[in-house]
């Protein structure tokens, strides 16, 4: 069964298995304003969401992330409208996200509603990676 909370200071282990990309100063943030989710299923941890604040004030999530043994089931779907409704009930009109132009995530946000909305090029020599589509949503 479905469940998502705010992530705690208990989740650091479990939350780096899936997110190598974070510093540790970050995730005490994260913990400290509530900008993350541990989304479990039957009481186990099989997922995260984090995000910020894009211009201080339109939410834009950095990353979810489902173990892929839980794909396809709608975990993602179910965290992804959790979040929005959330953001939502704060008074947000508009969320954001961004996907590198080569990753399968583009289409997953496009089927919960998602639109283009722009990219950046990063190519400074130790900086490079594919195009970052920005993704936005009214909600």
């Amino acid at each position: 069964m479905f469940q998502i909370r705010g992530i705690k200071k208990e989740d650091k282990d479990f939350w780096y298995t899936l997110d190598r990309h974070l510093p540790e100063a970050e995730f005490i943030k994260k913990v400290a304003d509530q900008r993350g989710y541990v989304i479990f299923d039957d009481e186990k941890p099989i997922g995260i969401l984090r995000f910020n604040m894009f211009w201080d004030n339109i939410p834009f999530l950095t990353m979810i992330y489902i173990d892929f043994s839980y794909h396809k089931k709608g975990y993602g779907r179910k965290a992804m409208e959790f979040w929005e409704a959330e953001m939502a009930g704060l008074g947000y009109k508009m969320v954001m996200t961004s996907t590198q132009a080569d990753e399968e995530a583009q289409h997953f946000y496009r089927k919960l509603g998602y639109k283009d909305s722009g990219c950046l090029v990063l190519d400074i020599p130790g900086f490079e990676q594919p195009l970052e589509m920005f993704m936005i949503k009214a909600i």
